[in-house]
């Protein structure tokens, strides 16, 4: 599905972020999260067949708008756009990735974890950035102190963000969605637990960021 970063936005709520070891995994798990009512998820490139999975759970579930995580190359960030990723995520940024990122067409959030490398980031022209590792970074705290100095910047938080912690991070100002690998954990996804995550997947989609 095609969508602004905006249009992604504001459809998102808490994003799951996803790692497909087994293709037969990726049309189940898409339906899944579809049926609990998610509109935006986050698959990553931490398997060799994430890019194959991204593509049959587009064609699983249409109306999702699927992005492709943990782009660190050029490279990965070119392949991903051209495999037809509605968005881009990267862990950190990098000059060169940041040139690849911007010219690949697609939404980014680029992944930052300092006020500096904030600041470096909307500089490029990036509207949007992921804090990352959230928690370890310095979590809800951190992420205060930030919106004083820099209160034009929006955050999609992830990593080590707990189910009951999602609403406290969406209630941020300065927060517009965030990302959680609790919506489909590894064992719900191995055992074909696909209610669970139908479950966790309806809770995620009931929250929404106070921005």
């Amino acid at each position: 599905m095609t969508a602004t970063l905006d249009q992604i936005i504001e459809a998102a709520s808490v994003i799951p972020v996803l790692a497909v070891d087994e293709i037969s995994d990726a049309v189940p798990l898409a339906k899944a999260l579809a049926a609990g009512g998610l509109k935006v998820i986050e698959l990553t490139l931490r398997t060799p067949i994430a890019l194959d999975a991204m593509k049959a759970m587009q064609d699983a579930a249409p109306d999702l708008i699927v992005g492709m995580g943990t782009v660190t190359t050029p490279k990965q960030a070119e392949d991903s756009a051209g495999a037809g990723a509605a968005f881009l995520v990267s862990p950190g940024l990098t000059p060169d990735l940041s040139a690849a990122m911007l010219a690949a067409g697609a939404p980014c959030l680029p992944g930052v974890a300092t006020a500096g490398e904030a600041m470096a980031a909307t500089q490029a022209g990036f509207q949007v950035l992921k804090f990352f590792p959230a928690e370890p970074a310095g979590g809800i705290g951190y992420l205060k102190a930030l919106a004083g100095p820099l209160p034009s910047v929006r955050f999609c938080p992830t990593g080590g963000i707990a189910k009951d912690r999602a609403a406290d991070y969406l209630a941020l100002n300065n927060v517009v969605c965030c990302g959680g690998s609790w919506i489909a954990p590894k064992a719900a996804v191995k055992s074909g637990d696909w209610d669970q995550i139908t479950r966790n997947a309806a809770f995620a989609a009931s929250l929404k960021a106070s921005s």
